[in-house]
C-alpha cells in the first residue's frame, strides 16, 4: 500500500489481475506503470480483495506513506488493454 495525505493505492502485478479475471473491471481511478497497477483504495481495491478472499487466499499489506503527493499521481491512468512496456 502506498499513501499520501489524500489517497492510497495498492500495487499489484497486472498478471494477477488477469489471472483473477478482473483486468477489465478496474476503473480509471487507478494508475498503471509497466507491469504494475496501482489500485485505487476506494474504487478498485475492494473488488480485488473480495475476489482474492473468494479463492481462500490471505492478503498482507506493507504500508509506505509519503507526506507529499505520491509520484503515483504522475503515472498513467489505468486503461484496460494498455500496458506501458517502457517503464517498470
Amino acid at each position: 500500500m502506498y499513501s499520501d495525505p489524500k489517497k492510497s493505492w495498492a500495487k499489484i502485478k497486472r498478471s494477477v489481475l488477469d489471472d483473477l479475471g478482473l483486468s477489465e473491471h478496474i476503473s480509471n481511478w487507478s494508475y498503471q506503470r509497466g507491469h504494475y497497477v496501482y489500485l485505487d483504495d476506494d474504487e478498485d481495491l475492494p473488488i480485488v480483495c473480495q475476489r482474492i478472499n473468494e479463492h481462500g487466499t490471505k492478503i498482507k499489506f506493507v504500508e509506505k506513506h509519503s507526506y507529499r503527493d505520491s509520484k503515483i499521481r504522475s503515472y498513467e491512468r489505468y486503461e484496460y488493454g494498455f500496458e506501458n512496456h517502457s517503464a517498470t
